[in-house]
């Protein structure tokens, strides 16, 4: 019957289109017969969440376009215009600006679900890949849109920023050059970061969005228990704990919309600066080349790594060459075969480098360390389970060691530098990476509880 019911031909405008284009067909495979699991939880609203968001900047981004003049002598005094003169300009910047942070607090809470819950883990290892490589995307999306305001903190954090990489040994003055286009952020940085912000990033993320939810739909939603539930079929192919997409989860998370873009409007209309940490009050500055501010530091979402940038001071590099001068003994105690003596050989020529490179470079490598580990995550952690609830406590202390660790850089990196900070943030970082190169060694240990054959689910 179910076959039958396949081979039944749409008639009318939607049939026309069907034998031109798999209108009906990818609407079923997608949304009205991709199965999911019936024991999805708070968590996973963030995931249509950040396509919500997604499609939020992508459109008030093109009305500010509208407006907007990628011009040093310009760009400021046109965002003014949009905020004072354009009609409703004030809600579609504060929309965009708003949508901005926002996009990262529901990126970074969908991260952290994964994590929670084994979604990297097989057979979801490039989903999870292609989530960070969005991440990687969006961090560089908002770099670029950061200086378009021609505030002064846009101007300085900016400068600063593309200054890292001069710290490259050989090629980093002349790639500073380059990303630049002169020799201090000037307008044709201005015109470049434009082009990069509005054309070049967004279709880069767009593609990578598509890739990222085809890739899941291939291999199925994880869910709180990890159980996969394609494994258990009925008798029509459907597997026994799943539910369609539609009209199921779309009602569900129609209510996480409904809450979200409350909170949203009410951020909007009575507190678009959020105190400072959403829109600093520097940047309701023009830029000046001429005049410093007191303090130079990134939006809140760039702050842990910006904590981790800061915190590598020549001490702290000793302390990371005897990390790495550790791993490379375990590698030759614990490595087999042609790795035995390759990682320890690679772990003697990375000291040498570090002990002839200045710690501003490092600063750097460990910034973008930082990020990069997400991506071995699948590999890393060696769990036989994949559900933070059937894994032993300790390792439950672990991820909450880990979550503390990453908020308490995020708020130091918003804090003026001093020794005892910057103590903190070293200790903080060493967490950080502590807890993903330690992975192959305490994920696969404790006693771990048996995950269910079927999902444990309760209907409301």
């Amino acid at each position: 019957m179910a076959t039958a019911d396949k081979e039944v031909e749409t008639t009318g405008l939607t049939g026309w289109i069907d034998r031109r284009f798999p209108m009906t067909s990818t609407w079923k495979k997608h949304v009205s017969e991709y199965y999911a699991p019936k024991n999805f939880n708070f968590w996973y609203f963030f995931g249509s969440l950040a396509l919500l968001v997604l499609v939020n900047q992508i459109v008030t981004g093109i009305f500010l376009t509208m407006n907007y003049k990628p011009d040093a002598t310009l760009a400021f005094a046109s965002v003014e215009y949009i905020m004072r003169e354009v009609p409703w300009g004030w809600l579609i910047r504060y929309m965009h600006s708003t949508g901005a942070s926002m996009f990262f607090v529901v990126v970074y809470l969908h991260m952290f679900r994964g994590l929670m819950y084994g979604s990297y883990r097989k057979p979801r290892e490039l989903v999870w890949i292609f989530g960070c490589a969005i991440f990687l995307c969006l961090m560089a999306e908002a770099f670029f849109g950061y200086l378009l305001p021609w505030g002064q903190m846009s101007f300085w954090g900016a400068q600063v920023i593309v200054n890292l990489f001069s710290a490259i040994p050989f090629i980093g003055p002349d790639l500073s050059l380059w990303i630049r286009g002169d020799y201090v952020v000037s307008d044709v940085t201005l015109n470049r970061f434009f082009a990069f912000h509005v054309i070049a990033i967004p279709l880069v993320l767009i593609g990578l969005v598509v890739a990222h939810l085809v890739a899941l739909h291939e291999v199925g939603s994880n869910n709180p228990d990890g159980v996969e539930i394609k494994a258990k079929k009925g008798a029509d192919g459907i597997p026994l704990d799943g539910i369609p997409f539609h009209p199921y989860y779309s009602v569900h998370d129609f209510m996480g919309v409904s809450v979200f873009l409350l909170i949203f409007a009410a951020i909007i209309f009575f507190a678009p600066e959020m105190g400072g940490y959403f829109l600093e009050a520097n940047n309701f500055v023009p830029a000046n080349p001429l005049q410093t501010p007191p303090e130079i530091a990134p939006v809140w979402y760039f702050t842990a790594f910006y904590a981790m940038l800061r915190a590598t001071t020549d001490p702290f590099k000793i302390v990371l060459m005897i990390v790495i001068a550790v791993l490379g003994l375990l590698a030759l105690l614990k490595a087999r075969g042609k790795w035995r003596l390759g990682l320890p050989v690679l772990a003697v020529l990375v000291l040498i480098f570090m002990a002839l490179t200045e710690s501003k470079f490092w600063g750097v490598v460990v910034m973008g360390a930082a990020v990069v580990s997400l991506f071995f995550l699948p590999w890393l952690d060696r769990s036989p389970v994949k559900s933070i609830r059937y894994r032993p406590l300790f390792h439950k202390v672990f991820y909450a060691i880990f979550v503390f660790a990453f908020l308490l850089l995020g708020f130091l990196g918003t804090r003026p530098p001093s020794p005892a900070a910057t103590l903190i943030a070293q200790i903080c970082a060493l967490i950080y990476f502590a807890f993903f190169l330690g992975m192959p060694f305490w994920t696969p240990r404790g006693k771990f509880k048996t995950p269910p054959e079927r999902v444990h689910y309760k209907p409301h």
